[in-house]
């Protein structure tokens, strides 16, 4: 037998199968108990929302022989006939295909005969915006004046193009999107029915890829499962069929464009790009993971309006620190922008570089999108400077002497420390080979390091000086000091433990650290100061 489609095998055939519609299902089933049915309904809502599915299920419970408490009985041979698509009773027309003038006449001279067998001919026009204006206009008559024994269903995604003049004279149904919650519901009892195990987080990632749509999530679904040869479907499984990257490699992608590191950015896309991922699909789960971040730090209730794993909700409230709202709405007009060009591109590689360069460079354009963005960074850094002050001030050490009067401010010297042979040896190796070992980490510890400096501190521990306090917190929370350790004990057989501090306001020079046997040659009178 030939293999059927998930989404076809799974379609409901009841309402008692119907998920995410129950007003429309509970005032259809009140309509049908009471026997006041109408002659005309306006299905309104986006894809796969069940407006076919629900036209059908309609159709065959006005028809059905034994019907009970609002349903089709399912068993009755009008239901079988229908179910099966034998029945002449139910007609499904295709407005896009069939929107002429002509084809609303032949409906025209059907109705005038009553239906051979059972109660209703049902007529079930999709996507009945397509039909033209004339057939409109033919169709209006029948819908003003329809036979008794005639039902006419008209489903459609874009209402405001339906005329005033039908709208005035169906019974409009809005079909809204499925929750999440009853798309995995759904999901788990079709796998339950076809012997399918997969993980919850899976089943979420697809209910959400799925927006809104459940036809569609029970695609993603099929085209998931395709490949598994009885294997569990894991997340991974889902986003290597779909095409589609985890949220770990745009949480990095963000990141780069936050440090203007564009390097890092375009190593990224290009790790997508190898992997086979769907470029403009890329595109589209970064704009779903912008908005969830503005969300985050928006919404009084955030909570309630995302849909995540435990590992992501900590992962955007850390990024939630790194940026500011109004930066975050830039870049979801920039790449929602972008994701329109894409489309239709032959190249989107190059569109989404251009992109990520304009993001991490907003000062190479002039656009009032790249001004609001560098106005953030600039305030961004500013708050910095705040928070840094007293960590700075502290590491700026005695004041200087005032200037003479009169005279010029002499600029400070250099800070001159001793250190014990050991530490010395430690920081020797470390600026003798500094971007050698930068370079070998990854892309975003070398980044984080490019404007560090090593300097002697107590404790037998080197410390690192960075610029700022917000590249030392990502130093920190991405584990760069550590790695730098890993990779000292690896390449040179030395345990080498760091600390990090920030440059002081006024701090210019590295710190000028002597060793102690070398300080012993000198034949005069030395002062030192302990750091």
């Amino acid at each position: 037998m030939a293999y059927v489609a998930l989404y076809r095998k799974w379609r409901p055939s009841s309402f008692d199968e119907v998920k995410g519609q129950e007003a429309v299902v509970t005032t259809l089933k009140n309509q049908i108990r009471s026997g006041r049915i109408g002659h005309a309904y306006l299905f309104c809502g986006s894809r796969g929302t069940g407006k076919t599915s629900v036209a059908k299920i309609l159709a065959k419970t006005v028809n059905c022989e034994n019907p009970a408490d609002g349903c089709a009985c399912g068993k009755c041979a009008s239901c079988r006939s229908i179910e099966d698509g034998s029945s002449t009773n139910v007609i499904e027309i295709d407005a896009a295909s069939n929107n002429g003038v002509d084809n609303v006449r032949e409906i025209r001279e059907e109705v005038a005969y009553r239906p051979a067998e059972g109660k209703y001919r049902v007529y079930i026009i999709d996507e009945v915006h397509m039909l033209s204006a004339g057939a409109f206009n033919a169709l209006l008559k029948t819908l003003e004046e329809p036979p008794e024994y005639v039902i006419f269903i008209l489903a459609t995604t874009e209402p405001h193009r339906i005329p005033a003049t039908i709208l005035s004279r169906c019974q409009r149904y809005d079909f809204h999107r499925i929750t999440p919650d009853d798309m995995v519901k759904r999901l788990k009892e079709l796998m339950a029915g076809e012997g399918i195990e997969a993980e919850d987080k899976a089943l979420k990632y697809i209910a959400r890829k799925a927006d809104g749509a459940m036809r569609d999530a029970i695609s993603l679904f099929d085209q998931s499962v395709s490949a598994l040869n009885d294997r569990k479907l894991s997340y991974e499984d889902a986003l290597k069929a779909l095409g589609t990257v985890d949220s770990e490699i745009l949480s990095r992608y963000l990141q780069a464009i936050l440090l203007d590191d564009t390097t890092g950015a375009l190593a990224v896309i290009e790790q997508v790009r190898a992997e086979g991922r769907e470029l403009g699909q890329f595109v589209q789960d970064f704009i779903w993971y912008l908005r969830n971040l503005l969300l985050l730090m928006t919404a009084d209730a955030p909570a309630d309006l995302l849909e995540m794993s435990e590992e992501d909700w900590m992962r955007l409230s850390s990024e939630s620190k790194m940026t500011k709202p109004e930066e975050l709405m830039v870049f979801i007009r920039l790449f929602s922008s972008l994701y329109n060009d894409m489309r239709g591109a032959a190249d989107k590689r190059v569109l989404l570089e251009v992109a990520t360069i304009r993001a991490t460079r907003p000062s190479a354009e002039k656009t009032d999108e790249a001004l609001m963005a560098r106005l953030t960074r600039l305030e961004r850094k500013l708050e910095q400077l705040e928070k840094e002050g007293p960590v700075r001030k502290a590491a700026e050490g005695p004041s200087a002497p005032p200037a003479a009067a009169g005279g010029e401010e002499k600029k400070a010297a250099p800070a001159a420390v001793s250190v014990s042979p050991a530490q010395w040896e430690d920081l020797k190796l470390i600026r003798d080979n500094w971007d050698g070992l930068r370079r070998s980490l990854d892309h975003q510890a070398a980044q984080l390091l490019k404007n560090a400096r090593a300097e002697p501190k107590d404790g037998g521990v080197l410390g690192l000086v960075f610029p700022d306090n917000f590249t030392a917190n990502m130093a920190r929370r991405f584990g760069v000091l550590e790695q730098l350790s890993r990779k000292i004990a690896e390449q040179y057989r030395r345990t080498i433990r760091f600390d990090v501090r920030t440059k002081g306001l006024k701090e210019s020079e590295p710190v000028f650290a002597v060793s102690e046997e070398d300080l012993s040659q000198f034949h005069m009178k030395i002062e030192t100061e302990d750091e």
